[in-house]
């Protein structure tokens, strides 16, 4: 009861509320809403610590930048969703507000267009050399057809485009990538698919900021490739799922493409099947039967993972052949 009270009369003031309504959109920070509601800094910050003090707003930092956003868990998240759903958005102050956060939108979107554009011709050279993005979109939504509705960790998560393609499939996603540029284009393309179930942050994947057993499913799309240690990436991975979470790595099958790690970093050329299901075996996961996406020249793998809901054996999967 006490909890519902504080979050009741910390939105019982016009600014907090308007700014309840805002990050409810997506990650914002003080500069921004600042902007939008055309007040001090101070002013702003004081009405911020007040609603993350009443568990309505949750704070994240990524280097000296900090972002809010409304609360999702407990109690206080619940009431943060039902307050926002209850204003009228024909408000004339909250219809300009929004408006005000449709052309910060805009803005992130010019940034975004000339990130594309300056690093568009390496990642088309990559993507024509495997299978169409279409049907590779088509098999992750087919393998989380079969998942019931959770909560998503995507790693590496770039420009945010499996918490889109996935979006109907989960109740909430989180995306973590280590470039700050990538998550401006991710936040940018959240803002505007209106995807307010899903978040970005700035993390390591080798160290993820979340307690374990946090996420029913984690992903792992042409990530693995890039990473210094796949085993650990894997066994951090395999800590923040819950008893009974999926794990999906998306990555190449072995290959002979060494110009990829001269010219686009990558440390590993592919993976093959034994290699990771002995990784998922000493991360504790129980290995799935791989799925083959055949390119020219290259292919690749969809490779998924259980975290046992009981104490039943896991162990290192045979070399799987068939295409």
């Amino acid at each position: 009861m006490d909890q519902l009270l504080q979050g009741l009369r910390a939105v019982a003031e016009q600014t907090r509320l308007r700014v309840l309504g805002l990050c409810a959109h997506g990650d914002l920070t003080v500069t921004e809403l600042v902007e939008i509601l055309g007040q001090s800094q101070p002013r702003v910050s004081r009405h911020l610590k007040i609603l993350i003090e009443a568990g309505l707003l949750e704070r994240h930092q990524e280097g000296s930048w900090a972002y809010f956003r409304m609360a999702e868990a407990d109690e206080s998240g619940q009431l943060a969703r039902l307050i926002v759903d209850l204003m009228p958005e024909d408000d004339p102050r909250h219809a300009l507000d929004l408006e005000r956060l449709e052309a910060l939108k805009e803005a992130y979107a010019v940034k975004a267009a000339a990130y594309f554009r300056k690093h568009a011709a390496d990642w088309s050279r990559v993507r024509a050399l495997h299978v169409d993005q279409e049907k590779l979109d088509a098999a992750l939504r087919e393998i989380f057809a079969r998942r019931a509705k959770g909560e998503l960790l995507d790693i590496g998560t770039g420009d945010g485009h499996v918490l889109e393609v996935l979006q109907d499939k989960i109740s909430a996603g989180i995306g973590i990538d280590r470039s700050r540029d990538m998550l401006n284009v991710a936040r940018s393309r959240l803002f505007r698919a209106g995807l307010r179930h899903c978040q970005v942050r700035q993390a390591e994947m080798a160290q993820l900021p979340f307690p374990a057993g946090r996420f029913d499913a984690v992903t792992l799309q042409m990530v693995l490739h890039y990473a210094h240690d796949p085993a650990a990436a894997i066994a951090e991975a395999a800590r923040v799922l819950k008893p009974g979470g999926c794990l999906v790595i998306v990555d190449f099958a072995p290959h002979d493409r060494r110009e990829l790690r001269d010219e686009q970093a990558h440390r590993w050329l592919g993976f093959g099947d034994r290699t990771l299901g002995d990784h998922f075996a000493h991360a504790g996961l129980k290995a799935g039967k791989p799925r083959r996406l055949k390119g020219a020249p290259l292919t690749v793998s969809l490779w998924t993972a259980e975290k046992p809901a009981n104490d039943q054996e896991t162990g290192p999967q045979e070399e799987e052949t068939t295409a």
